[in-house]
């Protein structure tokens, strides 16, 4: 074999492994994602999908926001607020860096929620100056503390109320997220802590559907 068959031997080797790359990237994107595959990612779909509970909130425009509302896109769940000391600032950190890698077709499909757990010291404004921080297309709800209630009992990620006569409180609540399908009914959870890159891997496939 002369000098140069072998580079168009080795150029055209080359081009099959890349072509097969490419195929199984696009095949795999067409592809839902396994069960497998979602848990190691931290997301965990209900057996049945689940009814949430219809409250009216505020959003941080001010606005009355019922839960319907948000029907039309996948919804994730964070319940927290802005004077959170560590896990808040965190969560919405690494959603605002997933955001950021997902391709646009997912992102379209897709919106972040924080519903706050201090709605006293939570208002529209403050909700609104707090995600502008992170992503400014992130929403923010509050309502009173027994809608909250029954909104992350629905949900099952339950919060205790603080003592508001407490300087500097503090509220005990869940870092998981819940998944809320554009049909309004609960999906699932994603588990904290979160690894990213996994949900970068794994969120477009499961928001392809309805």
């Amino acid at each position: 074999m002369t000098r140069t068959q072998k580079a168009v031997f080795l150029i055209a080797a080359l081009i099959v492994v890349i072509m097969g790359l490419i195929l199984n990237n696009v095949l795999n994107a067409k592809r839902p994602p396994s069960a497998t595959e979602l848990i190691d990612a931290g997301i965990i779909l209900l057996p049945q999908s689940r009814t949430v509970a219809d409250v009216t909130m505020t959003n941080q425009n001010g606005q009355p926001v019922q839960l319907d509302e948000l029907k039309g896109k996948w919804s994730l769940l964070f319940f927290g607020y802005t004077y959170c000391p560590d896990i808040c600032p965190t969560t919405l950190a690494q959603l605002r860096q997933v955001k950021s890698e997902l391709p646009k077709q997912a992102l379209d499909r897709l919106q972040v929620v924080l519903v706050s757990v201090d709605p006293n010291r939570d208002t529209p404004s403050q909700l609104k100056q707090y995600l502008g921080y992170f992503d400014k297309d992130f929403v923010g709800l509050a309502g009173s503390v027994e809608d909250t209630q029954k909104l992350a009992n629905a949900l099952s990620i339950p919060f205790i109320p603080a003592d508001t006569s407490k300087p500097g409180y503090t509220v005990d609540h869940s870092g998981n997220l819940a998944i809320v399908g554009p049909d309004g009914s609960q999906r699932g959870f994603i588990r904290a802590p979160f690894d990213s890159k996994k949900l970068v891997a794994r969120l477009p496939g499961l928001v392809r559907g309805d």
